[in-house]
């Protein structure tokens, strides 16, 4: 949960951030360029699913493919001082999944180092051990955070991204994903679509970080 915490304030910072470069300082004079948890937590996205997820996950059962993952409270923001619009919104609706994969470079290159040096040891991986389970959690949950909200269905960034992307003609696709994107996404996680994407990238991620280390 700490974890999350940090990704979601760092994603949702970095929407407010790259709309103020932009020409729009509403977030900012809201205070949400920060890292401060507060600032950014919806009760919803932030604190109940993200704990019945941990529930659930725990003691198993149909529900337990659904991934630990969550939102922040949305950053306000006025396109209407936006300089380039449409590449503002193209870079502000990316800037929260950009900020999560700096976050999660970040972390990848500290745990390849310390595993170089064998600073924690690579033949006895523990998750017992507080860095290591820092280091992995901060890891997988920046990665997933990343790919969750690259997701096309609304309140996700990759929704966003498609009004920018598509040409008028596909407005009713954006009609529809904007009136069930919701439904389609909680659908999409009870199934485990979103595990069977995140799974793959982060195994990649992996075994980079074990690449010549053994």
């Amino acid at each position: 949960m700490v974890v999350l915490l940090l990704a979601i304030s760092t994603h949702e910072a970095g929407h407010a951030w790259m709309s103020y470069k932009f020409g729009d300082d509403t977030a900012r004079l809201l205070g949400r360029i920060t890292l401060n948890p507060v600032a950014h937590t919806d009760p919803i996205g932030t604190l109940l699913i993200p704990v019945v997820g941990f529930i659930i996950g725990s003691i198993g059962g149909p529900l337990a493919s659904i991934p630990l993952i969550g939102w922040g409270k949305p950053t306000p923001v006025n396109p209407l001082r936006w300089h380039n619009k449409d590449l503002a919104n193209i870079m502000v609706s990316i800037a929260g999944i950009l900020a999560n994969l700096l976050i999660a470079t970040i972390a990848f290159v500290i745990f390849k180092t310390l595993l170089m040096t064998h600073v924690i040891d690579p033949y006895s991986l523990s998750l017992h051990d507080p860095v290591t389970l820092f280091l992995v959690y901060l890891l997988t949950m920046n990665v997933s955070l990343a790919i969750f909200n690259l997701l096309p269905f609304p309140p996700l960034d990759g929704s966003k991204i498609l009004y920018s992307v598509l040409p008028p003609s596909a407005q009713p696709i954006l009609d529809i994903l904007e009136q069930y994107g919701f439904l389609i996404l909680i659908l999409f996680m009870y199934m485990g679509f979103t595990r069977m994407i995140m799974g793959p990238v982060l195994d990649l991620v992996f075994y980079l970080l074990l690449l010549g280390v053994r």
